[in-house]
């Protein structure tokens, strides 16, 4: 949605800290071997559907979109949570500048918080490159479990974006430090596709939280997410939603402090107990609008953001999935 809180610091970096308020949108990540996680999920075929997969460290898809609104298909075939965000990047910039003057800032910066040097880590990243700050965020998928397929509809105009997933591996290193993350080019011709119809309309916004009807049964479900405002919070992050399926495992504080990115164990793998993430539509400018389509088996479900101190914020609501004839 997709931990939580706070890290205080000192007056001394305040001024610095706003200036770089975007940083954390992109985190980068090492590429490492992993076995192929065998899936047997179907999904209904339908046209119009761009197809994403990772099996490693990858974005597999092709290199050229429509623009307009598509439907974007993630099958997560590895063993490890992922999501993907769009990023837009200023002209003329590549992943491979990503990788070449962001990755190294942010992994001695984590590098330093999981030293428990946090103030040290955050100033590390005042060293990011100037025109990171005009990287702008339109959208993406929430979190997604392994094994699992997720469908997000996004509306994206044309040009060249990039695609990242900044989850961490066990050591702490971000997923995009050692090539998650994938150029694509939005050309000017048209999907032609409309906006989903959603059954249930979700509200994010900082001043009220997630605002939703709670009241939804088994089955197929498209949801609508509106994000009425934008703001960076404590850890830099704007707020984004994901869905996930809590069993009697689940830690609702563990789960809090673990969507947080800037605590030493938050996004690391593997993801806390007792929690099947679906997806969701990730961080979005003000006015933004995004759909996920989810088929939901009864039980204890939560939408829940990437932000510090969820709960209080109203960005973590759990809620009960009925069967359809209860």
């Amino acid at each position: 949605m997709k931990s939580f809180y706070n890290f205080v610091i000192g007056s001394f970096y305040s001024s610095f800290l706003i200036s770089i308020s975007s940083i954390v949108f992109f985190i980068l990540s090492c590429k490492s071997e992993v076995k192929e996680i065998p899936t047997e999920i179907g999904v209904e075929e339908k046209e119009n559907v761009i197809e994403i997969i990772t099996k490693e460290m990858d974005f597999q898809m092709q290199d050229t979109i429509t623009s307009g609104w598509n439907t974007i298909r993630y099958k997560n075939m590895s063993p490890q949570t992922h999501f993907i965000l769009v990023d837009q990047y200023p002209e003329g910039r590549t992943s491979e500048d990503a990788e070449k003057y962001v990755a190294p800032v942010f992994d001695k910066g984590m590098a330093l918080i999981m030293e428990g040097k946090t103030e040290e880590g955050y100033a590390e990243f005042s060293n990011l490159p100037e025109w990171f700050s005009d990287v702008k965020f339109v959208g993406g998928t929430g979190l997604l479990s392994p094994g699992e397929i997720g469908e997000t509809m996004l509306n994206l105009k044309p040009g060249n974006y990039i695609l990242e997933c900044y989850v961490k591996m066990p050591n702490g290193v971000f997923h995009t430090s050692m090539g998650m993350t994938k150029d694509i080019i939005v050309i000017e011709e048209d999907s032609g596709n409309e906006p989903l119809q959603a059954d249930v309309e979700i509200k994010i916004s900082s001043t009220n939280g997630i605002i939703f009807n709670d009241s939804i049964s088994s089955g197929k479900h498209i949801f609508s997410v509106l994000y009425e405002d934008q703001i960076v919070h404590e850890n830099f992050v704007g707020h984004d939603i994901s869905l996930a399926k809590l069993d009697e495992n689940a830690n609702l504080e563990v789960i809090e402090r673990w969507m947080n990115w800037a605590d030493p164990k938050g996004l690391v793998e593997p993801a806390p107990a007792g929690i099947r993430f679906l997806g969701g539509v990730n961080d979005m400018p003000q006015g933004g609008i995004g759909y996920f389509t989810a088929n939901l088996d009864p039980g204890i479900y939560v939408l829940i953001s990437e932000v510090p101190d969820a709960l209080k914020k109203n960005m973590l609501k759990t809620f009960e999935v009925r069967a359809r004839n209860d």
